[in-house]
């Protein structure tokens, strides 16, 4: 297992070593432990059995005996030609811990709040809701753009959930368009699947169904929350929503800042200087590299005649760049940039970012 040596914790679920056994009785009889009590044991929070407490991160609550048993029987049942005498010790071993006490119950369907800690419990989540949804899944994906082994990665099941009459609607940045892997998935997936893109998004979401929510609890998405309360899904399903009508769909041109030499997203990247914050959270939002980034402020700074940052500030103040792309400014580009009469407007056209 990962995180330690297998000499050192040779068992899995259904085979406790000592100091395992005797914080996750501990933890069954008391309702939940300090997560200090497992750092000696980390093989309890690898195999799902302790998870940290939604009400207070630094206590870890036991998955009750019973759902473990049914987990496990559930994996030996797939297996069952080799695997009889495993079946046997997984009951074995956990009728005994159901017995300690009546603190801990089977969670009931649907759970309104689950704490997934680590990449497999959280995969599995997914994965378990993926086979379950009937009718939609919406996401929201932010980042730049995506890798082509992350898409190829889950076409199989997306093309399964099509199979089944599934449809899909994601949200993307606008810097995702220039993934040809993403191009390829959409074209893929036919009239199943939907695509948007916003100047930036928010945090990962996953809906299925309108029932179940994923959304990372921590800043590297290691820890995840599985959401069933129909309130909290409710409210995500508005947040989706929204940003799904601001969306500009992936087939469709990007639109004109109006004003010549600006692109889209440096017009978003002015708008977001314009607010006050650095190159590193600009980029981050934008889904782009800082080098990246800086590269265009730099373009910026050129096209607008700005020879520092603060002077910059002020030429975007200026052309009108300080508010959401679309809003008109109150001088145009040409009065910042030069006091000569402003040429004749040109021709309105799609410009790429």
């Amino acid at each position: 297992m990962a995180g330690h040596r297998t000499d050192t914790h040779p068992h899995g679920a259904d085979r406790l070593c000592e100091g395992g056994d005797r914080v996750y009785s501990r933890a069954v009889r008391r309702g939940r432990v300090p997560r200090s009590d497992a750092e000696a044991v980390p093989c309890l929070l690898e195999l799902a059995l302790l998870h940290p407490d939604p009400d207070d991160m630094g206590w870890l609550v036991p998955t009750s005996p019973q759902e473990v048993m049914t987990r496990l029987l559930r994996g030996v049942y797939e297996e069952v030609s080799a695997s009889q005498s495993r079946m046997g010790a997984a009951v074995s071993a956990f009728e005994w811990y159901a017995g300690l006490g009546g603190r801990v119950q089977a969670p009931a369907e649907g759970a309104a709040i689950r704490v997934l800690d680590g990449l497999p419990r959280i995969h599995a989540a997914i994965d378990g809701a993926t086979e379950a949804c009937r009718t939609e899944v919406l996401t929201v994906q932010p980042g730049g753009i995506r890798r082509e082994d992350e898409l190829s990665e889950g076409l199989h099941r997306a093309l399964e959930m099509r199979r089944r009459g599934v449809r899909m609607r994601d949200l993307y940045t606008h810097v995702a368009r220039h993934g040809q892997g993403l191009h390829t998935y959409m074209e893929l997936m036919g009239e199943a699947a939907e695509a948007r893109t916003l100047d930036e998004v928010v945090e990962r979401l996953i809906l299925f169904d309108r029932k179940v929510a994923f959304i990372p609890a921590n800043e590297d998405r290691t820890v995840a929350l599985e959401l069933r309360h129909p309130a909290l899904v409710d409210y995500l399903v508005t947040v989706f929503e929204r940003l799904w009508r601001l969306g500009i769909p992936l087939a469709a041109p990007l639109p004109s800042t109006g004003i010549e030499g600006i692109t889209h997203r440096e017009r978003s990247i002015a708008a977001l200087l314009a607010e006050g914050h650095q190159d590193a959270v600009v980029a981050e939002r934008l889904g782009i590299s800082v080098r990246t980034c800086r590269a265009h402020i730099a373009r910026l700074s050129e096209t607008l005649g700005a020879a520092s940052r603060t002077q910059l500030g002020v030429r975007i103040a200026q052309a009108g760049l300080d508010g959401p792309p679309g809003s008109t400014g109150p001088t145009e580009l040409s009065q910042v940039t030069a006091p000569a009469p402003a040429p004749a407007p040109a021709p309105r056209s799609p410009t790429g970012l």
